[in-house]
């Protein structure tokens, strides 16, 4: 039995059919830190908790949503290619885009080199995310779970108590 990594991935209800969920097909269209548009990837967080902050973290405020839909999802570590702290770019922090995050986003899908890349948070550095290649011929092998139902607290709108 491989030894798997647990991985969440949060997503608005329109696009909570696990198929569309996982396609890539949203980061495709409009890129994302790590992909640049044309680039199929799925974004997904090693905790739930640090799934919410990230989606919160691109959420429209005027638009709050507070229903959402997340998959538990189950990595075999073989699989996970982990980016070191030393193999970052300067600007991989950067606001709105890091072109040389993007660079090795890209050529990692392309190469297919993994079926999912570790990479540190932006928002909790010590925290990480999973970027999975749908492209990837081993992509099948990941366990996803059912959906479930996720809502996230109002007071993250308001700021209020």
């Amino acid at each position: 039995m491989p030894n798997l990594l647990n991985a969440w991935r949060l997503v608005t209800p329109k696009h909570g059919d696990q198929r569309d969920a996982f396609s890539g097909e949203g980061a495709r269209l409009f890129g994302g830190r790590w992909n640049s548009p044309g680039t199929p990837m799925v974004y997904s967080s090693a905790s739930l908790s640090l799934a919410a902050l990230e989606t919160l973290v691109h959420a429209d405020r005027r638009r709050f949503e507070r229903d959402y839909v997340t998959f538990k999802l189950h990595l075999p570590e073989e699989l996970v290619l982990e980016l070191r702290e030393s193999d970052l770019p300067e600007d991989w922090r950067a606001r709105a885009v890091s072109e040389g995050a993007r660079r090795i986003g890209d050529a990692w899908a392309e190469a297919r080199a993994s079926v999912a890349l570790s990479v540190p948070s932006v928002i909790v550095p010590n925290e990480r995310n999973y970027l999975l290649n749908p492209l990837h011929p081993r992509f099948s092998e990941l366990v996803i779970d059912p959906a479930e139902a996720f809502r996230l607290d109002a007071r993250l709108a308001t700021g209020s108590q």
